[in-house]
């Protein structure tokens, strides 16, 4: 064991002998110097351990190419770019919605220029930065008012804490959602001060549930659309329109939490009709939030609209400093709302809204390129086809709804599914496709065309490496 830990290289002939690596160049000394310690460290631990080491496993050029692929491990960025190949439209894991190139190009503006982020250039004094897309939400919804803080939840929390903070806010039972990570309606509700009271059933709720838990310590009418799951069979709802004159009868304001709000009609491309914010916005309820990385296709932000005078007390909470939007969340909202007045052109421009309403025909050419481009490289490791897959919008929305969809089967000969997976995943641009029935399936209508020859660069690259193992 001795002999053996005596054999290991020190750090510095390490070091030495990296020097003139013209791929290593770039990085810096320190770095070099962790990857070599985490290499030569793991030898040390196996020895100890007692493990069986190979007479040359300790000689520099092995270890060597171990500590250049422990390095450029360290020194491979955390947050990358991945290939989207599961179906899954809006991916929460994966970023949700995909900016359009014209907001990627305001982005990178911002980022490296000054901008007029709070100053008014017309005036030449210090401005309001939800100035400049305010109009523009207001144009395209038919709203007074808007305001757009960091995310939907945000939006809901900072609209409960101004309008029903100490009082009671009225919801049906079965409209109390619960979102992404495990937060609850509920919980949001309590942490803004807003004292919950259900109405109804879990299915069917009437007028007159509101109407009877309506008192003196009623503070708000909440309505949450069912945006990630739903109820069907025996059901019965509240419209916007009852709900409204409900609670101008009794001066109390009505809010309608969309979740994945759309300026689109998706029911063209084979989706249930689900309410357009310009559509929620016309029913008359006073304030109305949803999210902009999901169906709008835009950055991450929880956009408010409503009536002016509630928009206005919602932007003088305090907390409005605490939940505000930075420049690039701004730079890149404005540019997507720009392209929605074009409602001819926007489902063309807009990643998420392109991928919803594309043909499948469209889809079913990708699968059939990608296949192409497979059989000249991996045919004799691998089985290859098209098939029919079923897409997703996902983030949330439209639950049980499926999109048509045409993908690429593979069917490993040598190794198993599972490791086919956890290689695409270690690519230096990652795939991420999805195991059905022993197979990977990588659905095409997540994937642009250009992407197609980075996924059949990696699967030839894979397969090499597997081959020459054999």
């Amino acid at each position: 064991m001795h002999k053996l830990l005596r054999q290991i290289p020190s750090v510095d002939e390490c070091l030495l002998a990296l020097l003139h690596d013209e791929i290593l160049a770039e990085i810096p000394a320190g770095l070099l110097k962790k990857g070599i310690r985490v290499v030569l460290e793991a030898q040390r631990q196996e020895i100890l351990s007692g493990k069986e080491i190979a007479a040359d496993a300790l000689t520099l050029p092995v270890l060597l190419s171990q500590i250049k692929a422990a390095i450029l491990a360290l020194n491979q960025p955390r947050f990358r770019r991945v290939i989207n190949a599961t179906g899954v439209i809006i991916h929460t894991n994966l970023g949700r919605s995909v900016l359009p190139e014209s907001a990627a190009l305001v982005l990178a503006q911002a980022a490296i220029n000054y901008s007029n982020l709070e100053f008014d250039l017309a005036a030449g004094k210090r401005g309001s930065r939800y100035a400049l897309v305010e109009e523009l939400l207001c144009e395209l919804s038919g709203a007074e008012a808007a305001l757009v803080v960091n995310n939907n939840a945000a939006a809901v929390l900072i609209a409960l804490d101004t309008l029903a903070k100490g009082k009671e806010a009225i919801v049906s039972r079965g409209q109390l959602v619960e979102i992404g990570g495990s937060f609850r309606i509920p919980e949001v509700m309590a942490r803004s001060g807003a004292k919950l009271v259900e109405v109804g059933a879990t299915n069917r709720t009437h007028l007159k549930d509101y109407q009877q838990a309506i008192n003196a310590e009623t503070g708000l009418l909440l309505k949450v659309h069912t945006s990630n799951y739903r109820i069907i069979g025996f059901t019965s709802a509240v419209s916007n329109e009852e709900l409204v004159q409900l609670g101008h009868e009794h001066n109390l304001p009505v809010m309608e939490d969309l979740g994945s709000g759309c300026l689109v009609d998706l029911s063209p491309f084979g989706l249930e009709k689900e309410p357009t914010v310009q559509e929620v916005v016309a029913s008359g309820v006073d304030v109305v939030t949803f999210s902009g990385d999901k169906l709008l296709g835009g950055p991450q932000a929880g956009i408010i609209l409503g009536k002016r005078e509630i928009i206005e007390q919602i932007k003088k909470n305090p907390l409005n400093r605490a939940l505000r939007i930075d420049k690039f969340t701004l730079a890149s909202l404005e540019a997507v709302l720009r392209l929605y007045r074009d409602p001819i052109t926007v489902c063309e421009r807009i990643p998420t809204l392109q991928m919803i309403s594309a043909p499948l025909a469209l889809v079913g050419q990708r699968a059939e390129q990608l296949v192409a481009l497979l059989q000249e490289r991996i045919s004799k490791f691998c089985a290859v086809q098209t098939v029919d897959t079923l897409a997703q919008v996902g983030g949330g929305a439209m639950p049980e709804q499926h999109l048509a969809s045409r993908g690429v089967e593979l069917r490993p000969s040598f190794m198993r599914v599972s490791r086919l997976e956890k290689e695409l995943r270690s690519l230096a641009v990652p795939v991420i496709g999805r195991i059905e029935d022993d197979r990977l399936l990588l659905d095409m209508r997540t994937v642009r065309e250009d992407e197609l020859i980075l996924i059949a660069e990696g699967l030839e690259q894979i397969f090499q490496r597997g081959g020459e193992a054999l």
